[in-house]
């Protein structure tokens, strides 16, 4: 494996795993409130046009790393805009061993 593919490999991986953090924040503590939506809706508006640029050069380094991300940031951003009641059912969902 070459460094250009190493490097980009690494930057996959941290780009992607950088999101985990917060959304499991988000469900733990069901709280969102100090998060940016603004932010987010950029940020999926990015990693969408990312995706698309990927599928449209047949690129699946650009598409597997960017559907994760548009993933995991469109979770965060609708995460934030719900309301508290609708967060609360996803999280417990999604972790049902916290309790409010």
């Amino acid at each position: 494996m070459d460094i250009t593919t190493v490097i980009g490999t690494l930057a996959a991986l941290a780009s992607t795993a950088s999101f985990a953090p917060q959304a499991w924040k988000i469900i733990k503590l069901r709280h969102t409130a100090d998060i940016s939506s603004a932010m987010y809706a950029l940020t999926v508006t990015g990693f969408g046009l990312w995706l698309a640029y990927g599928v449209l050069l047949g690129q699946w380094p650009l598409i597997v790393t960017n559907a994760v991300c548009l993933l995991m940031s469109a979770f965060i951003l609708v995460m934030s805009l719900l309301p508290q009641r609708k967060k609360d059912a996803v999280a417990d969902t999604l972790d049902p061993d916290v309790k409010n």
